[in-house]
This record gives structure tokens, sequence and C-alpha cells, in this order.
């Protein structure tokens, strides 16, 4: 069975994220960018279901600016197989949106005919948590959305959700689509001697033309702006007190 990964460059997580003055976005000159982490999980994952025998192959792929190429570079040094990048934009500044990725997610599935796509729930950018959901209805393939654990059967995966209240345990049919969390597993260290072999490995370069796919922006962005600098907490001297401000001034009794 072959496992689909897709996979974003993001701005690294270690990064402070700074606003432009200008409001109309955020800047990301000289800024260490990364793969976002719960794709890198779920690259980890895929690994490990070949690894198990429960997979044949694996397949990173994603959609962005030429330099997502180094990101792809890293799922194949953790032991994906092969890449496919599909440059679809010329600029950072650029986002995709999740529907144009899931129609061209959709393509690449009905060349490749993976029996899992594995993903990460959301990336940390834009926080949409909407690229898997869509790609399953597109397909008319099962989902199954936060998994903390994957387990592979014979047509079948059973898999552990995070919801909010607790945990909850399905299983769906294969083919499917998988988004994972953050407690699915520990990705690991791509080591020196896999950095080297990945710059051998397979990376094939597309244009969403060659799979008849518009990417041009649905909406625009009017304003970027930092959060809001939170208050000072301030210490009441009884219940009373504490109960008449949250009635009072919070608004919340």
């Amino acid at each position: 069975m072959k496992v689909l990964v897709p996979v974003k460059r993001v701005i690294d997580y270690n990064v402070k994220v700074r606003v432009k003055s200008d409001k109309t976005g955020v800047d990301l000159a000289n800024v260490k960018m990364s793969m976002n982490p719960f794709d890198e999980i779920a690259v980890e994952e895929a690994i490990r279901m070949r690894e198990s025998g429960a997979a044949t192959e694996v397949v990173a792929v994603s959609i962005g600016v030429k330099q997502a190429q180094e990101t792809l570079r890293t799922a194949l040094a953790m032991g994906a197989d092969r890449a496919i990048l599909i440059e679809a934009a010329e600029t950072v500044e650029t986002d995709i949106e999740p529907l144009a990725v899931a129609k061209l997610l959709a393509k690449v599935v009905a060349e490749e005919a993976p029996g899992v796509v594995l993903m990460g729930k959301q990336a940390i950018d834009n926080d949409m948590n909407a690229t898997g959901q869509m790609l399953s209805a597109l397909l008319g393939w099962a989902q199954a959305t936060y998994a903390s654990k994957i387990v592979l059967g014979d047509g079948a995966a059973t898999v552990t959700r995070e919801v909010d209240g607790g945990l909850q345990t399905i299983s769906v049919k294969l083919p499917a689509v998988i988004t994972v969390d953050l407690r699915l597993n520990e990705p690991r260290y791509a080591s020196l001697p896999n950095i080297m072999k990945a710059k051998k490995k397979p990376l094939d370069v597309k244009s969403p033309a060659d799979y008849g796919v518009d990417v041009a922006p649905r909406h625009t962005v009017k304003a970027v702006v930092e959060p809001p600098t939170r208050k000072a907490g301030v210490k009441v001297a009884s219940v009373d007190e504490l109960l008449d401000k949250l009635k009072n001034e919070a608004g919340v009794l």
C-alpha cells in the first residue's frame, strides 16, 4: 500500500512572527522556514507504517514555492521514498488557499492511487484546518481527523481521535484521508547519511497547469494586525470583591 503525505513549508515554530508595518501581511524576509510540525508527524507515521510492513512506499508532496524543495528533501531524509513539488506560487508571500490545495491533491491521488493520505490536521501559519476535510469530500473517501493513534488492518484503519470530551475510537474503510494530531508520535531526526541520500532520491517538479487546476485566490486579506496586549492581572482582597469584579467589570456573572 502506498501512503501519500502532503507537507507544507511554513515559518519555523521557534520564530517570533512579526506583522509588516503597512499591515498587509507577515514579514517573511530572512525568516527561517521549516516543515509544518503536524506534517512532520504525518511523515514519521507514514515511515513507521512502511517499516512495519503495512505500507510499501511513502510519497511526499508539497504545493507552494520553489524553495519548498528543501522541505521535501527533509521528508526524504527522514525516510520518504520520493517527492512531488507542485510550484503554485512565485513568492513566499502567496499562500495557496485550502480548496485549491485540496483540488491539486485530489489530482495527485488520482495519479498515485495511494491507500492512505496522511496529513497534518492544520498548518501553523494560517490554522485553517480545512484541507484534509475538503480532500476527503472531493475524493469521496472516508476521513478520520485529529488522530492520536492509527492501526491499519485488512481494508480498514482504526483511528483514535482527540475530541473535546476525551478520546474517540473509530474505524474507517480504506482508502481514507487521515489528519494527525501532536500526540501521535515523536518525529525522528534526519541523520547526516540520510540527508546525503535524500539528495539522490526522485523529486518531480510540476505546475498547477499540469493538473488543470486554477489556484487563483478567492479572497483578499484586508489587514493583518498584532493581537492585543494582554492586560496585567489584579489581586483581590476577598471573595466578595472577586465576585463584584466578575459581575460588574468582566460581565461574566
